[in-house]
């Protein structure tokens, strides 16, 4: 597959540097769609398609207000997610998510012995790369900012010791149901205890909602462990199905992003806006 953006996600990425060189000033639709090359009516039709809120009401989920009102209207505590029973696999957007962790002694192994298939997929943030064993989709990339060498070069070095395979057909069942969040797909993740720790906790948080790294922290019994956690977070091979982008730090900012922060600024906001139009 040739490594090309998608078409809707290339007109949200530019909508995005839009706004923030607006430095949250509102762009009119007639600002956005004229930015965007487009007719009002066109632009406002794509963005509708793609997130169900107009682009007036999207761009207030994209601000770093935005991120402080979800800290204090949908901030989620871990503690009760584990408590009743959600540890481990979960509801995750509208998809179900199941997952085995490999042993840590095969962790230690850097892979050794393991196929590793891979793909190139389209997504509602641009080009994604898919890696998965026998078992289940062990890494996920986006490479919008990256770019698709990079983003091939950083989840190979996770697992020096394995072989490589291109087999996107192979991969296509999983892939198409966690990029299309239809569907239930499968997760094999390859980490060390403690980071299978911190990507299990991410699970429980609600899509639509967000969380702190030091909440993290808390729920997985090490309140001291924030700087730690903050880095297994980094660490997380499986971007979106593990949900880091729902990390955020105390003051509402959105920290780092492996990916980019525009895409996890467009994940939030792509999220946030489903959250309320299935409320409606």
């Amino acid at each position: 597959m040739e490594h090309t953006d998608t078409y809707h996600y290339q007109v949200m990425r530019r909508a995005i540097e839009a706004i923030d060189a607006a430095d949250d000033t509102q762009l009119s639709l007639a600002d956005l769609a004229a930015d965007m090359k487009m007719s009002p009516a066109h632009f406002q039709r794509l963005f509708s398609t793609w997130v169900g809120v107009s682009p007036k009401r999207y761009q207030q989920y994209l601000t770093l207000s935005h991120a402080k009102s979800l800290l204090r209207e949908r901030f989620t505590t871990l503690e009760t997610s584990h408590a009743v029973g959600l540890s481990g696999s979960g509801r995750l957007h509208d998809l179900f998510v199941r997952w085995e962790a490999m042993s840590p002694g095969d962790y230690a192994r850097d892979g050794a012995d393991l196929t590793i298939y891979w793909g190139w997929f389209e997504s509602h943030f641009g080009p994604a790369l898919v890696m998965g064993t026998q078992r289940g989709i062990c890494g996920l990339a986006f490479a919008a900012e990256s770019g698709p060498d990079a983003a091939m070069t950083d989840l190979q070095s996770r697992w020096p010791q394995a072989s490589f395979v291109e087999d996107a057909a192979r991969l296509n069942k999983w892939a198409t149901a966690a990029l299309g969040m239809t569907g239930e797909t499968q997760l094999h993740m390859i980490g060390a205890p403690f980071q299978l720790k911190v990507w299990e906790a991410l699970l429980t948080i609600p899509s639509g909602h967000v969380t702190t790294y030091s909440e993290i922290a808390q729920s997985i019994g090490n309140p001291k462990a924030v700087r730690a956690v903050g880095t297994a977070v980094g660490r997380n091979p499986v971007s979106w199905l593990i949900p880091c982008h729902r990390a955020l730090r105390k003051s509402g900012a959105l920290g780092g992003y492996h990916w980019g922060l525009p895409v996890k600024r467009a994940m939030l906001a792509w999220e946030s806006a489903r959250a309320d139009v299935s409320t409606m």
